[in-house]
C-alpha cells in the first residue's frame, strides 16, 4: 500500500488521482456536459459495435465468443431462470461479507489499541491472505454439506482479513500532535479512538470494504463453481458444459455489473462521508 490514503473528493477539489476519483463513474457537481456524454456514448458504440462486427465478419462460432447482440438477448430471454440463482449469491456475499468486515474492523481496532496482539494475530491474517479461500471450500462442503454454510464461511475469511489489513493502516496514519492535543485536554483512550482516529481512517476504511466486498464475490462465485446446486457460479459451470456461451457471458455480464455496483456503492458513500478529506 502507498503512503497516501486513499480520498474520495469532488470533482475539481484538486485531490490526486486514485481508484475513487474516476470520474467516469461519478460526475462531479453540475453533471457531465453534452461533449462527454456524447464521447461515452460514442466509445461504447465504438467498442461494442466493432467487436460485432468483427465477429461477424470472420465468422467466429457462438461456442467460441458469441456477439454482443446474443448475448443481450440471451440476458433477456435467460434472466427469468438466472435471477434466483442472483439472488443466492447475493445472499451469501452480505453474509459473509457482514460477518467478515465486522470481525475484521473489531481486529483492526484492538491491534491497534494494543500493538502486542498483532504479534500474535499477524501471522494468521497472513496465512488468511496468502491462502486461496476456494482450497478451503471441498473441506468446508465435507464438514457442513452443499448449503449456504461453506460459501458464507469461504467470504468471511476472503473479506475479512482485507477490511482488517487496511481499517489498521487507516487507524495508524492519525497525526500524532492531534493524539497529543486530545490527550492534554484530558481524553481517554475510547475517546480518541472514536473522535480522531475512527474519522481519519474512514478513506482507507472504505477502501478496505470495497476490496473486501469485490474479494467476496470472487469467492462466492468461485465457491459456487467448486460445488453446489445453486448461485451464479453454478450457472457458468453449467453453461459452460452445455456449450451454451452467449448464456455464459450473460452471466459473467451480471457479475460485472455486480463488481461495478459495488465499487459505486462505496465511492458515493465515501463522497458523503469521506470527501472532506480533500
Amino acid at each position: 500500500m502507498g503512503d497516501t490514503t486513499p480520498d474520495f473528493a469532488r470533482k475539481g477539489s484538486g485531490g490526486g488521482a486514485s481508484l475513487a476519483n474516476l470520474s467516469a463513474f461519478a460526475p462531479g457537481r453540475g453533471g457531465r456536459t453534452v461533449a462527454e456524454i456524447a464521447a461515452i456514448a460514442l466509445t461504447a458504440l465504438v467498442v461494442i459495435g466493432g467487436a460485432e462486427l468483427a465477429l461477424r465478419l470472420f465468422d467466429v462460432p457462438l461456442y467460441v465468443m458469441p456477439p454482443p447482440s446474443a448475448i443481450a438477448a440471451a440476458l433477456v430471454t435467460e434472466f427469468p431462470s438466472i435471477a434466483p440463482h442472483l439472488g443466492h449469491t447475493l445472499v451469501e456475499l452480505l453474509s459473509g461479507f457482514a460477518i467478515g468486515a465486522s470481525i475484521g474492523l473489531v481486529l483492526a481496532a484492538i491491534i491497534t489499541q494494543f500493538p502486542f496482539t498483532e504479534k500474535i494475530i499477524a501471522p494468521y491474517i497472513l496465512l488468511l491472505v496468502t491462502t486461496p479461500m476456494l482450497a478451503l471450500v471441498p473441506l468446508l462442503i465435507l464438514r457442513f454439506g452443499f448449503g449456504y454454510t461453506p460459501r458464507i464461511i469461504a467470504v468471511a475469511l476472503a473479506s475479512g482479513p482485507m477490511v482488517m489489513i487496511n481499517a489498521a493502516t487507516g487507524f495508524r496514519r492519525v497525526d500524532a500532535a492531534k493524539i497529543a492535543l486530545a490527550r492534554s485536554y484530558g481524553a481517554s483512550t475510547l475517546q480518541i479512538f472514536w473522535k480522531i482516529r475512527a474519522p481519519m481512517a474512514l478513506p482507507m476504511i472504505l477502501v478496505g470494504l470495497m476490496i473486501g466486498a469485490i474479494f467476496g464475490l470472487l469467492t462466492a462465485v468461485g465457491a459456487e463453481m467448486v460445488g453446489g446446486g445453486f448461485g451464479l457460479g453454478n450457472r457458468l459451470t453449467t453453461y459452460s458444459s452445455m456449450i451454451q456461451m452467449p448464456q455464459f457471458f450473460a452471466v459473467v455480464l451480471i457479475l460485472s455489473m455486480l463488481g461495478i455496483a459495488i465499487y459505486l456503492i462505496f465511492f458515493l458513500i465515501g463522497r458523503r462521508w469521506a470527501s472532506w478529506e480533500a
